[in-house]
């Protein structure tokens, strides 16, 4: 029987947030990945590389995260502002204890923005910090008017003040943040949004606070009961593991892993349903008309690093298996629209499962990067729920915006294609677009001196007849199709 697509029943929209970037100080995520100076041979704009920007232009990234992650927690926002000679030196004891200078910083942070067309989501020290340290900063990127901070800014080259979006308060404040209970964060979350400062009145800044580890489903309980008729979103983190263990050197590599390990990471990677179920739950008896969002501000694959590499610099190959991940968390997303707001997955560039790995003045695209390439159409779309029967191993998503019906189908089956059907409104007549993005072999990765072995292709597989849409996929692939009226 076919999966009947109920394109005549309203759903929620799917927020364009939801594809949303995280690049913390970490690494070679900031410094080499998108930030090399104007005085680099790597040509740039401000700073800035063109590759990296001009690749993720293509696919619209919507908001960015940043300084971290557990750097946040460690950062003083004062050290990288102004000549950058002048700029203090740190050590990032987070990540691999090195000393970086501070070059890239609150004005490089926005105009990377700028480039990117993306809206800010900015973490906020609490760890190391003060609440003035914190309304300072504010007042720093966002004052208008006269006001030392602002005029501070101006003296630092920036006239006018940004729009600054999204704004955490804490980040993993249950550990590496603070070690905190979270009654303990309950009261510090209140108050440091108490001395948050609004100056745009008519676009208040988004509150996040930090949410659970995991499946910690006290820490959701207790912030929502004390703390959460102050904050307009709770984060989340969940990473998806193949063998479910932390320690260096047993959660499974990125390439020539077993096949078990694609079976156990794709596991993992579904479990984030049941965790979104879960606090969603919890937060229904405390917020039931959904006035706090949640957001999934880390997610994404974590394995051993790519030996050889700085182990605190958190580098990993990226496959085909990465983008099964990313496509089956994303449509769970989808299904979740009505309470996931936003969702960063973790990084952007070289750290974790990134957009893009770059080696000097080289830069590749993964197959990650492919999969938010293909599912640009779902976002700000509105949700179409399905009816029946999903064949084992294929999950999918369907959306419509402007006249379209966008499918996106995964069959992350290792070595049986699968056939599946859908019906649609009878409106929907042609297939506008169709594109695959698939490997032969279940550790394929794009790699510096071949980085095509992955990439988005035409997809011929798809027939439509009198509304009936028949797919023929191929194992370990993930298609997107479009139809038009």
């Amino acid at each position: 029987m076919p999966i009947e697509l109920l394109t005549q029943k309203k759903g929620p929209k799917i927020s364009k947030y939801i594809y949303g970037q995280f690049s913390e100080h970490l690494g070679h995520g900031i410094y080499g990945g998108i930030y090399v100076g104007k005085d680099s041979d790597i040509p740039n704009v401000n700073g800035l590389r063109s590759d990296v920007v001009n690749a993720l232009k293509k696919i619209h990234v919507p908001v960015l995260r940043w300084p971290g992650g557990l750097f946040a927690d460690t950062y003083h926002w004062k050290d990288g502002i102004g000549p950058k000679a002048g700029r203090k030196k740190i050590v990032n004891t987070n990540w691999g204890d090195v000393t970086e200078d501070n070059s890239f910083g609150t004005h490089e942070y926005f105009e990377l923005l700028r480039q990117l067309g993306a809206d800010a989501y900015i973490n906020a020290n609490i760890g190391s910090g003060t609440v003035q340290e914190m309304a300072e900063w504010v007042e720093y990127m966002t004052m208008a008017g006269e006001s030392p901070m602002a005029n501070l800014r101006r003296q630092n080259g920036r006239q006018d003040p940004w729009k600054l979006k999204f704004f955490g308060i804490g980040n993993e404040s249950w550990g590496g943040g603070g070690n905190m209970r979270p009654e303990y964060y309950s009261d510090v979350y209140r108050q440091y949004q108490t001395f948050l400062p609004q100056y745009d009145k008519e676009h208040p800044i988004y509150k996040v606070a930090c949410g659970p580890n995991e499946d910690d489903y006290n820490w959701t309980d207790t912030v929502m009961k004390y703390a959460g008729k102050y904050l307009d979103g709770l984060s989340l983190h969940y990473y998806t593991l193949p063998t479910g263990i932390w320690h260096q050197g047993e959660k499974g590599d990125a390439t020539d892993f077993p096949e078990e390990q694609w079976w156990s990471t794709i596991a993992h990677a579904k479990h984030m349903d049941e965790l979104i179920t879960k606090h969603s739950t919890i937060m229904d008896r405390y917020d039931p008309d959904h006035h706090v969002d949640l957001i999934v501000d880390e997610w994404g694959t974590w394995y051993n690093v790519t030996k050889g590499t700085n182990p605190g610099f958190l580098q990993q190959q990226n496959t085909i298996r990465d983008a099964m991940v990313a496509s089956i968390i994303l449509n769970i997303f989808h299904r979740h629209a009505d309470r996931v707001h936003m969702a960063n997955i973790a990084q952007m560039i070289n750290v974790l499962q990134s957009m893009i790995l770059t080696k000097g003045d080289q830069m590749i695209k993964t197959p990650t990067y492919y999969v938010f390439d293909m599912y640009q159409k779902h976002m700000d779309a509105e949700l179409v729920e399905g009816v029946g029967n999903v064949p084992e191993h294929v999950t999918y998503t369907a959306s419509q915006k402007n006249g379209q019906l966008t499918i996106s189908i995964t069959n992350y089956d290792l070595t049986t294609k699968q056939a599946v059907d859908f019906t649609a409104a009878d409106a929907y007549q042609r297939i506008e677009a169709a594109t695959i993005l698939t490997a032969d072999k279940m550790d394929a990765h794009n790699t510096f001196a071949d980085p095509n072995i992955v990439h988005e292709a035409p997809f011929k597989g798809a027939t439509l007849t009198n509304g009936k849409l028949h797919l023929k996929l191929p194992p370990k692939s993930v298609v997107t199709i479009t139809l038009k009226y």
